[in-house]
């Protein structure tokens, strides 16, 4: 018999495998057993668990096997958990495509070329922007798209009575495939020089190698100059400042200039890309860690940015498709010249931005 009784149970010369231990271990499980794990429960039955009590030692768990289903059922949810995370991963990357399937409908269609300004013209498809400088050097070309966007250019440039073949410099706004991949094929047809911004010059040149998100490939391109942030690129009577905006691309550049029009010095932006694409993760990135500092340093460079003529990688940007029908109603006037446009359009980038910073 148990002669030194506690309030909490055995005295504590008793050893846990005394009788009287044993029979207060059963009763507390089977008052458990009733009242609190049912058979019905999500968890397997617990008929395995008393109260803790001091003077035995022990928690009262019995080998049978509950400790071990427990285990198997967290394993179970964290395999779960796992499948959940590449479903959701596949879930992006699909939306992701998506969103760039629907960008590029009109990529591919024909747009007429037109004057923006003093040897200044558009040359480009409906979603894709191509710009043809000209000089009595030669021409300069900002962005090839694609390779089948290559004759739409072609086309233009001619449509517009320049040869093709006097391109001699090629740049580009970023390093995508929608801007660059016919490059080496413009290249190729003219003996164009490839000037890039660093941080993009090694994508281009590899064929898309190394670019952040996206596995798109394309023909390997020579580089023949790496631009740094500032540099000049001149030929004839034009030119271009490359401005290194980066987080788009490491090497994404905004381009500017000026450019006359009825006389008037017209200060030139052609905007690289600020946009963060669906999919970009802009915090704790382990492929592309400082791409959130490059976007900052993005928007503070083209909000200093002084704009009379407001031009983008796209179009889009800079509402072209309703701006061409302005300019065809009314020759005389000039709707790429829009200040507040351009301020508008970085702002709403810019609190995009922001959004997506948001945990």
């Amino acid at each position: 018999m148990c002669t030194a009784k506690s309030s909490r149970g055995c005295s504590a010369s008793r050893v846990p495998s005394s009788p009287e231990c044993r029979s207060r271990r059963e009763k507390a499980s089977a008052n458990i057993r009733r009242s609190l794990w049912r058979r019905e429960e999500w968890l397997a039955p617990r008929t395995d668990v008393v109260p803790y009590n001091p003077e035995c030692g022990s928690y009262g768990v019995r080998e049978d096997g509950s400790i071990s289903r427990l285990v198997t059922f967290l394993i179970g949810v964290k395999v779960e958990l796992v499948n959940l995370a590449k479903y959701l991963l596949i879930l992006v990357l699909s939306l992701t495509a998506l969103d760039r399937l629907r960008a590029q409908s009109d990529w591919n269609e024909p747009f007429p070329p037109h004057r923006i300004a003093d040897r200044l013209y558009y040359v480009g498809s409906k979603g894709l922007a191509s710009y043809l400088l000209t000089t009595s050097k030669g021409s300069i070309l900002i962005n090839s798209g694609f390779e089948r966007t290559v004759p739409i250019i072609r086309a233009n440039v001619e449509k517009l009575g320049f040869k093709f073949s006097d391109i001699r410099v090629l740049l580009a706004s970023h390093a995508h495939s929608d801007h660059v991949a016919g490059h080496a094929l413009i290249k190729e047809q003219t003996g164009a020089r490839v000037e890039v911004m660093e941080g993009d010059d090694q994508v281009i040149a590899s064929g898309g190698k190394g670019q952040y998100l996206y596995q798109e490939g394309w023909k390997p391109c020579v580089v023949d100059r790496v631009l740094k942030d500032g540099d000049l690129v001149t030929l004839g009577e034009v030119t271009l400042a490359a401005r290194h905006t980066p987080g788009h691309t490491r090497g994404c550049t905004t381009w500017t200039m000026l450019a006359e029009d009825a006389g008037k010095v017209l200060k030139v932006v052609i905007i690289g890309s600020p946009n963060v694409n669906p999919g970009y993760q802009l915090i704790t990135n382990r492929e592309y860690p400082e791409i959130a500092d490059h976007y900052t340093k993005t928007f503070r460079l083209l909000k200093s940015l002084p704009c009379d003529l407001f031009l983008g990688a796209h179009g889009s940007y800079y509402s072209m498709e309703e701006k061409f029908e302005k300019l065809r109603k009314d020759p005389k006037t000039n709707p790429f010249i829009d200040p507040e446009g351009y301020r508008a359009y970085v702002e709403n980038r810019y609190q995009a931005f922001r959004e997506k910073l948001k945990p």
